[in-house]
């Protein structure tokens, strides 16, 4: 939602520094991003403050999520970096990552208290709230229904045909379409079960 406070991981990347200008022009709180070796730096226009580390840049900004958008062979590592870090949900776009990789990362995480989403997942929308994540804005309205998915596209599709004949969305979640998610239909679906909204 809007108190949500975003870390970027990876973020002086070319997707990275695609999909993090989308998510700010949606309302989201890109509150800095993590590129080790790139710490002092300014990006997006001057906006986001890079780290060289997860721990500086929660401990400089609060954060409370992070997304990664680094490539496969250094995803594991990222992802431990994330979960000493202090923030309570992370979302891992990358796909190929090793399964034993996530199995092992995804039981740390839930030692840690941290909620895995993905790896290989779009993100999450809160449409008129805020995008942490690689969807397309147009394609979904405010409502009342919850979409779970782990397939990208197929959440794309379904809420264009829901906006389609005027049914909004409050939440669209991919869990990602890796053989291992950090987070399951089940768990979603209990969430929906308490969302309010």
């Amino acid at each position: 939602n809007k108190s949500t406070r975003v870390i970027v991981q990876g973020i002086t990347g070319r997707e990275a520094g695609f999909h993090s200008r989308n998510m700010l022009n949606y309302g989201t709180q890109i509150v800095a991003g993590v590129t080790p070796g790139k710490g002092g730096s300014w990006v997006l226009d001057e906006k986001v403050p890079v780290f060289d580390t997860m721990q500086m840049a929660v401990e400089a900004t609060e954060a409370n999520t992070s997304i990664l958008f680094v490539p496969a062979h250094q995803a594991t590592d990222a992802l431990y970096e994330a979960a000493d870090s202090g923030v309570e949900l992370v979302i891992c776009v990358t796909d190929g990552i090793p399964v034993q990789d996530v199995v092992k990362v995804n039981a740390y995480m839930k030692t840690k208290g941290v909620r895995l989403l993905g790896p290989n997942c779009p993100g999450i929308i809160n449409p008129g709230e805020q995008m942490v994540g690689v969807y397309s804005a147009d394609c979904v309205i405010p409502g009342r229904i919850g979409v779970v998915s782990r397939s990208s596209t197929i959440s794309y599709m379904t809420m264009d045909r829901m906006k389609s004949v005027g049914l909004g969305v409050s939440s669209c979640v991919g869990i990602g379409g890796d053989l291992i998610c950090g987070t399951t239909f089940t768990d979603i679906l209990e969430m929906f079960e308490v969302d309010p909204y």
